[in-house]
């Protein structure tokens, strides 16, 4: 059995959108995927993409992704990664692809001098905490998320 880790091409824009499906299915977000095959592919593969992709495969078949961005740390004064997802189709877990995924984006990180690596976890998805936990990753519990969407970005935006 064997597994490598790619950079997702163009071609690979279908695939990466049904991962991203079953990831929504999985964190039952479905009725938030509003995204389309062609935002996708304009994201990853366009004139200037702000955004990555790294396809797993196990014996040849898809099994996983991690998509990912650059993000800075003021305080560090230099890059990171942020993980914006991570997944691993549900016959190919246990095999140590998601470990693998982010042992290569810790090389990268490693490569490229990056501060960090940091993604966020459903508080709900013990499987997933426990593996982050495995690994080192420690939560950041004196932060919380904020966001600002819809029609609440709008209204700011106009303000």
């Amino acid at each position: 059995m064997t597994l490598t880790i790619r950079k997702a091409e163009e071609r690979d824009t279908a695939l990466v959108f049904s991962f991203i499906r079953e990831l929504a299915e999985y964190e039952r977000l479905a009725h938030e995927v509003d995204a389309t095959e062609a935002d996708l592919a304009k994201a990853l593969f366009g004139v200037n993409p702000r955004v990555f992709a790294d396809i797993a495969e196990w014996d040849g078949k898809p099994a996983g992704f991690a998509l990912w961005f650059y993000n800075f740390s003021t305080f560090r004064g230099r890059h990171g990664i942020y993980l914006e997802d991570l997944f691993v189709r549900p016959e190919f877990r246990s095999k140590g692809i998601g470990r693998a995924l982010l042992g290569h984006l810790a090389r990268r990180c490693r490569a490229e001098g990056l501060a960090r690596l940091e993604w966020w976890v459903l508080d709900w998805s013990e499987p997933a905490l426990k593996f982050y936990r495995s690994i080192g990753a420690v939560p950041m519990d004196e932060w919380t998320v904020q966001r600002v969407t819809g029609e609440a970005l709008v209204k700011l935006a106009e303000a």
